[in-house]
């Protein structure tokens, strides 16, 4: 039987490199996109890199999906790329809907043309839900995005389920919300608080600078979150899932275990409410239902909140010693 071959976009990101993990350890051959002139760095997939083959592509240019299409011949396709941290969306707002919503329509478009017998993974988004109208929320609540990446994202979603329906694809988008990891971006809060404890705690800083410490997030762990992307295409018919924890957890709590994680107590001694950290419009109350989930797929988060900021604290305590 033939080796089944997978392309990744975003394959440089967190979820893409715990996704490669994955499908290398499925026995896929693995494909990732990656733009020429990115300023990604591939220290995420460096432990991988000679499993992986490499196509440069950009989701702003159809002709290079369609070319890393082409060459890498996959019977699943993983749409992870996007312009993917919420504050940027608001300095720039028309790259990311270029980027994030647009870009769908170019890779579903190249699949189309170039794969259409493959399956197709779209990184669907909580933020879509944003102001929330109802809790917790399931793949049938409406949308209400609160930012410029939320609306993207959205029509990223749509989209997918316009080709699925129009062009008879086998295409999901998976519904994600929050999800963390060592491996996460030092601009995203989580990552930011264990960093910044971890460096503290070594000497290195003295002070770390939040917004709203009384934000809720859905948290989950990416691990757990990918094995989800890859249990959707592996069902006969597409569908689109909420990816969650049902739980929520506030800015200030996740404080208070990284803090503890890292030796130092009460982390109000380390804090300083800074208001260029607080969004323009907040989104409220993002928790998910993953009963579909568990129901159809048999998944379910295996990670709690606290074992996933002390997991991070630790490794950015190990990343951060002299």
């Amino acid at each position: 039987m033939p080796q089944k071959s997978a392309l990744i976009t975003g394959i440089t990101g967190q979820d893409g490199s715990y996704l490669a993990e994955l499908l290398l350890d499925e026995g896929y051959e693995v494909h990732g996109m990656v733009r020429r002139a990115s300023t990604e760095k591939f220290d995420r997939i460096e432990h991988l890199r000679d499993r992986i083959t490499f196509h440069q592509g950009d989701l702003l240019d159809q002709r290079s999906l369609v070319d890393a299409i082409r060459s890498s011949k996959p019977v699943e396709i993983y749409n992870l790329a996007a312009m993917s941290f919420v504050a940027t969306s608001w300095i720039q707002p028309t790259l990311t809907a270029d980027f994030t919503g647009v870009g769908v329509t170019r890779m579903l478009e190249a699949m189309r043309e170039a794969a259409p017998e493959a399956r197709f993974y779209q990184a669907s988004s909580s933020e879509m839900f944003g102001k929330v109208l109802e809790i917790p929320q399931t793949e049938a609540t409406p949308f209400y995005p609160r930012s410029p990446y939320g609306v993207a994202k959205a029509y990223g979603h749509f989209i997918t389920v316009n080709y699925r329906e129009s062009y008879d694809l086998h295409a999901t988008s998976g519904i994600l919300f929050n999800h963390e990891s060592p491996r996460r971006g030092l601009e995203f809060v989580t990552r930011k608080i264990t960093w910044h404890a971890a460096a503290i705690k070594h000497g290195k800083l003295k002070e770390l600078r939040l917004g709203n410490l009384d934000a809720e997030r859905d948290w989950g762990y990416a691990k757990d979150y990918v094995k989800a992307m890859w249990l959707m295409l592996q069902q006969d018919a597409a569908e689109d899932y909420v990816i969650a924890t049902n739980t929520s957890n506030t800015v200030r709590e996740c404080c208070e275990i990284a803090f503890d994680e890292a030796g130092l107590g009460d982390f109000e001694k380390y804090v300083v409410i800074d208001e260029a950290f607080v969004r323009p419009a907040e989104v409220d109350h993002l928790i998910g239902s993953y009963a579909k989930a568990e129901k159809d797929l048999g998944w379910k988060p295996e990670t709690t909140f606290e074992q996933l900021i002390r997991l991070m604290t630790k490794s950015d305590l190990e990343l951060l010693k002299p």
